[in-house]
């Protein structure tokens, strides 16, 4: 099996499921899990970053949440 094989029955497997998927992306567990990495992600992004970058950084963070479960 080459990596052509696995590409393609990783898309045949996405296909046949897309709409569970689509559920557990926009579920309240995917909203809980996904506020916390990117809480962590944006607090240790702010800790690196100069102070004058902490409104853009919470800008992506909230852009991201909003891809992500169900808020």
């Amino acid at each position: 099996m080459g990596i052509d094989d696995i590409v393609n029955k990783g898309k045949e497997l996405f296909e046949e499921n897309k709409d569970k998927i689509e559920g557990l992306l926009h579920s309240e567990q995917a909203e809980d899990v996904s506020d916390k990495v990117l809480d962590g992600a944006a607090d240790l992004a702010k800790k690196v970053a100069p102070d004058s970058a902490d409104a853009k950084i919470d800008e992506l963070r909230d852009k991201a949440d909003g891809a992500v479960g169900n808020e």
